[in-house]
């Protein structure tokens, strides 16, 4: 949640730090602003209520000019989306502005502490008082030492942040520091960057520097950064990762929007993620780094996530038990965390499945079960996001980055990459020969193409939309897995359509949500050629008598279902009922795009949510 980007160099500030937050804008857009530090030795800022792109227009306006500023596009959390509450924020004498992600946990106390001291705030945020605490260390024992004044400040807080701190008194200089929130800085030729993510560097730089809790930089505008830590001590060797994907992998190509763009990368992501996975032992997952004995003697899996994420877990909950005979509970972290017994024995494994891997409710439960003394993997889309880097073992999804808001390609990658982790624990433990695996890994690589198939159909997807026009409601009903496929499904359409969605077991359907049909009232049902087939058609069925409009996602051939229902997904025969939510859900995408298109919404940034949700 929220966007930071800053520079300081040779070149004009603005257009990259606009630019940046246009990239970050998927972290948050209820505000933004920027600070630059001109010529003259002042501090020029422009910020506004709203999306970048009314940022941009008042800073054509404004013109703001000067080689070094820091720059944000905010998510709320402390005070509503105004102009005053937009960041960057003062201090009093205007000669330091900050920028914060996270949440300052404690700012009522010290707020409290400033205003009695004298300090004047102009805001309803936590960020604000940052500034003030960072000018008093300043004007008291740290004038002249920026990152000692940002260092201070920070020793007084309480909660997770990244900061961004640039002063008129120290040109050329910005000072940054994390803990908890995830910040990266990258030195070139033209000068030195900082930013939330590696998306708005990848434009200039192949490789940045990942800071780590309680870090802190010092960005000059020859380009140099020097890492320290909260004691003051140099980082020698600070923690680095190279940017796997060009500048353009984040860029439309084309496309009408990122959620267009996301959902068609899905077969090229999932093939990425399977290529040379099948050795002479099974399948390769090297990155986990858990020995075969190790493997072999797991004998509980918790799966944790939240969102999107968490649907994720629900289907690997049977694939794993399935495949590998391996009792599974899943959790969602944000309350996991709060569970008072978790039972862990040292042949306990946490699978956490975080597609930014910085999700902060995750994160904690993540550190919980590894405190715990049990094995902790991460599934996650980001190179070096904290997850990965504080777990024993990591599975990248590979899906390249992923600007949408609502997850496409991430979900399914991460579908795919559990089902390879049940395939390692079952020939681990035995459950399966090598010969199962094999075949069981020829069906994944059929996956791809399926999708495919379901492109070509997408005409069915926009004809089905219509049935939405006249509703703010709907109900996804599904059995087995597909049941998941329909929360999944249904959050898709309330996410960026904002209309109502309820998921639903189908045979629970009974037992309240029936009483919304009315006649006119849509009904998406997933009834693939599986062994509960019948009893879901017996539950479309009931919708039916009571008026409802049916959208089937169903198997190629299903003639039966296709007399009965007003529109049919079809999707290609699979080899494996399990690999059905990989195909059935990529309908259920398209079609809530051309159902949120149709109302006119922005189906990239929808209102309300941020892509990465780093604070609790």
């Amino acid at each position: 949640m929220c966007g930071i980007v800053s520079y300081t160099g040779k070149n004009q500030a603005a257009p990259f730090l606009l630019k940046g937050l246009q990239t970050l804008e998927y972290r948050g857009y209820d505000s933004s602003g920027i600070e630059v530090l001109s010529p003259d030795g002042a501090l020029h800022g422009v910020k506004c209520a709203g999306r970048v792109n009314a940022l941009i227009e008042r800073c054509s306006a404004a013109n703001p000019v000067g080689t070094s500023g820091i720059a944000h596009t905010r998510w709320a959390t402390h005070g509503a989306p105004t102009d005053r509450n937009a960041h960057p924020h003062r201090s009093c004498s205007g000669r330091i502005a900050i920028v914060h992600n996270g949440i300052i946990e404690n700012y009522r106390d010290i707020k409290a502490q400033l205003m009695a001291a004298g300090h004047e705030f102009v805001s309803e945020t936590d960020t604000e008082v940052v500034a003030h605490l960072v000018e008093d260390a300043w004007n008291g024992p740290c004038r002249g030492d920026l990152v000692a004044a940002l260092r201070n400040a920070c020793s007084r807080l309480e909660g997770s942040w990244a900061i961004a701190c640039i002063c008129a008194d120290a040109p050329g200089k910005i000072a940054v520091a994390r803990n908890g929130s995830p910040l990266v800085v990258a030195s070139t030729d033209d000068g030195a960057y900082a930013a939330s993510d590696v998306m708005p560097l990848a434009s200039v730089t192949s490789r940045v520097i990942q800071l780590s809790n309680n870090q802190y930089a010092l960005l000059d505008h020859d380009g140099s950064i020097v890492v320290s830590n909260d004691a003051g001590d140099l980082v020698r060797n600070p923690s680095t990762i190279d940017i796997d994907w060009d500048a353009s992998a984040a860029a439309l190509g084309g496309y009408a929007d990122f959620m267009e763009k996301e959902i068609a990368e899905q077969p090229e992501a999932l093939e990425r993620l399977l290529r040379d996975r099948l050795g002479e032992q099974g399948i390769k997952l090297d990155e986990l780094r858990l020995s075969p004995s190790e493997l072999a003697a797991i004998d509980r899996v918790y799966l944790i996530a939240c969102g999107t994420s968490s649907h994720v877990c629900q289907i690997a909950r049977t694939v794993i038990e399935s495949w590998a005979k391996i009792p599974v509970t899943c959790a969602y972290a944000s309350e996991f965390n709060y569970e008072p017994e978790v039972l862990v024995t040292e042949n306990t494994l946490c699978v956490v499945v975080t597609q930014s891997g910085e999700t902060a409710d995750t994160l904690a439960a993540a550190r919980r079960m590894k405190a715990l003394g049990c094995h902790v993997f991460a599934v996650t889309n980001v190179l070096g996001s904290t997850a990965a880097r504080e777990a024993d073992g990591v599975l990248y999804v590979q899906a390249g980055p992923e600007v949408c808001v609502a997850s496409t390609k991430a979900y399914t990658a991460q579908l795919v990459a559990c089902m390879l982790l049940a395939l390692v624990l079952a020939r681990a433990n035995g459950t399966m020969d090598h010969g199962i695996v094999a075949r069981h890994y020829r069906n994944l690589c059929l996956l791809p193409d399926a999708i495919r198939e379901v492109f070509r159909r997408s005409w069915q997807d926009k004809q089905a939309a219509a049935l939405f026009r006249r509703h703010d409601s709907s109900l996804y009903l599904g059995r087995g897995v597909n049941a998941v496929t329909a929360l999944e499904g249904a959050l898709k359409i309330k996410e960026i359509s904002y209309l109502h969605a309820e998921g639903y077991p189908a045979g629970e359907m009974k037992h309240g949500p029936i009483a919304l049909i009315e006649p006119g009232f849509p009904v998406v049902a997933i009834v693939p050629a599986d062994r509960v087939h019948d009893k879901t058609v017996s539950n479309i069925q009931e919708c039916i008598a009571r008026g409802a409009y049916v959208i089937a996602v169903a198997t190629d051939g299903d003639e039966d279902i296709a007399a009965q229902v007003e529109h049919v997904l079809w999707i290609p025969a699979l080899p494996d009922e399990l690999l059905v939510p990989v195909v059935a859900i990529v309908h259920l995408q398209i079609l809530a795009r051309y159902v949120a298109l149709a109302r006119g919404r922005d189906v990239d940034k929808p209102r309300n949510l941020a892509k990465s949700v780093t604070v609790e």
